[in-house]
């Protein structure tokens, strides 16, 4: 809190005054962070392209934050119990993502049958993605999207 404290020129009872804690604090930094930076729901017409655009844009717009949360955030899941699963849910708060949009959209154009799909088959690749993020610290290189998309991701949904 004295670094935040520092940086925003103020003192840690103006911040404590606004954020009880240092995790409502964590957690309003976070959505400032979501919320300005949004990824844009791709509509190209091919459930393929619009998940591999989704995963490129997630490498341009939220590598680096991943990078950090690995490293930095083991205090605030020591401090608080919560997990990357907890705070994933609290960040989403129940909105609809865009991995829903370019579900819904393939279901539409009768790419996928979206009655198939679990809520863990939907957002499988991502996991995959996100580990891949978690695991290099860096941007997820092209060849492994691809290789999530197609040869891992598209066969289990894909209409037969």
């Amino acid at each position: 809190m004295e670094s935040v404290a520092a940086q925003a020129q103020t003192s840690r009872p103006v911040l404590y005054r606004r954020w009880g804690t240092k995790a409502e604090l964590v957690m309003a930094a976070l959505h400032h962070y979501d919320e300005s930076t949004q990824v844009s729901v791709p509509n190209t017409g091919s459930f393929r392209e619009d998940i591999i655009e989704l995963m490129r844009e997630g490498n341009r717009r939220r590598s680096a934050l991943a990078a950090v949360m690995s490293i930095q955030m083991a205090g605030f899941y020591e401090e608080t119990g919560a997990t990357p699963a907890d705070l994933r849910e609290r960040l989403l708060g129940g909105r609809t993502s865009s991995l829903d949009v370019v579900v819904e959209r393939a279901a539409e154009r009768g790419e996928i049958d979206a009655t198939r799909l679990t809520a863990r088959m939907k957002r499988f690749p991502f996991d995959l993605f996100r580990n891949e993020l978690m695991m290099r610290l860096e941007a997820v290189p092209e060849r492994v999207i691809l290789e999530i998309v197609d040869d891992i991701y598209l066969p289990l949904v894909m209409k037969r």
